[in-house]
């Protein structure tokens, strides 16, 4: 009965750690400045315009909260991939 209410709260929960590594990733990028920092600036605002439409999407054509939160994660994990390699 509390499993899928318990595994969407684990997952959100992941999701705010996870995004608060990338934040910080981002802020140091940030504090150091140059082309770097713009592109990854840029990229930035791109990307979250982006993931706000396709959760958008994904729940007007009747996705579960799981399968947005999920999507959100791989997005994340990916940019800390990527940010991890500057």
């Amino acid at each position: 009965m509390y499993g899928a209410w318990w595994k969407s709260s684990m997952d959100m929960a992941m999701l705010g750690y996870e995004a608060q590594g990338v934040i910080a990733q981002r802020v140091a990028l940030f504090a150091m400045g140059g082309p770097k920092a713009q592109l990854e600036a840029e990229r930035m605002v791109t990307e979250k315009v982006l993931a706000a439409g396709e959760a958008a999407m994904l729940v007007a054509t009747g996705a579960s909260h799981s399968k947005v939160i999920r999507s959100y994660r791989r997005k994340v994990r990916a940019n800390s991939r990527r940010l991890g390699k500057h």
